[in-house]
């Protein structure tokens, strides 16, 4: 048998049932939380937009690598993409290709060395891995590699500057490759290439700039300068931040919701009750054999 659609019979109103101490004090309790999930959202979201009174880094300043970098510590976001100078020597037999690699937009490769760092500006006998130059394609840059090697006097005691950068993550090379094709600058892969490496090797490398310190070697291998970008500022929000905030507002508006949905099924059972009890007096009224009062009266 389907279920009778219930008659709400007058008072008391929904609003009434909500004016009861208890719901008043259940409501209390739902706006308490409420406005505790509203300040872990606010607290969320002051967390998702970084703030923008943090001191800025120049990457642009010239600065000492000594300052940015340490040969026992790996890549800091402060030292990521600095411009910096030091004093170097390549050494000529450790000059490899990486490839591919855009510049401009065109793919080609670099032609990568070995300097033997120089202090002051840097750790004295220590190895940085640099991108000197950029060709065409491999076979250009295979050739500049070997005019270089050929050229000792060329790459002595040179003060150069260039773009510090984070190692890249190595890439294995295809199956039909040379096991030792470079596909990516990371030092840590190139050093098991140099040739009789005693010192420590930075965890970085330097994307050599086109100045007075170095032109006649980019020059002498006939390169061209190796693009260098100043790194993409990072974004300042974060995005899983937002939507953990936007969570806690949902929370926050289900508490309220969730004690409106109590009174209102509290109101509602009360006005079923009512129509049960409306129902089984018209039952005595109309069965009277059924009704021991009727019959005490008669």
């Amino acid at each position: 048998m389907a279920r009778r659609k219930l008659e709400y019979l007058g008072e008391p109103t929904l609003a009434q049932v909500m004016r009861r101490p208890r719901w008043i004090l259940a409501l209390l309790l739902a706006l308490g939380i409420a406005v505790l999930f509203s300040a872990l959202a606010q607290w969320q979201a002051g967390v998702a937009v970084q703030s923008q009174q943090q001191a800025e880094i120049d990457t642009e300043a010239v600065r000492p690598l000594a300052d940015v970098a340490a040969i026992d510590k790996g890549v800091t976001d402060a030292g990521a993409g600095v411009v910096v100078t030091l004093n170097g020597a390549f050494v000529a037999d450790d000059f490899d290709v990486v490839s591919p690699r855009d510049n401009a937009g065109v793919t080609g490769a670099w032609v990568v060395g070995r300097l033997a760092t120089e202090g002051p500006h840097a750790a004295p006998g220590a190895n940085l891995s640099v991108a000197v130059g950029w060709a065409p394609t491999v076979a250009d840059a295979e050739r500049a590699a070997k005019v270089l090697a050929a050229d000792p006097e060329l790459l002595g005691s040179l003060e150069i500057t260039g773009r510090y950068m984070p190692p890249e993550a190595p890439q294995a090379p295809d199956s039909d490759e040379d096991p030792f094709t470079m596909h990516a600058m990371t030092p840590a892969a190139l050093a098991n290439l140099w040739s009789e490496v005693s010192g420590p090797v930075y965890s970085g490398y330097l994307v050599l700039h086109d100045d007075a310190g170095s032109r006649a070697v980019i020059a002498a291998a006939d390169l061209d300068p190796v693009d260098s970008v100043a790194p993409l500022p990072v974004d300042a929000v974060n995005w899983l931040n937002v939507f953990y905030a936007l969570e806690w507002l949902v929370f926050g508006g289900f508490a309220i919701f969730f004690w409106y949905r109590l009174a209102r099924d509290a109101w509602e059972k009360e006005h079923e009750m009512m129509l049960l009890e409306a129902e089984a007096e018209r039952d005595a009224e109309s069965n009277p054999e059924t009704n021991p009062t009727a019959d005490s009266e008669a």
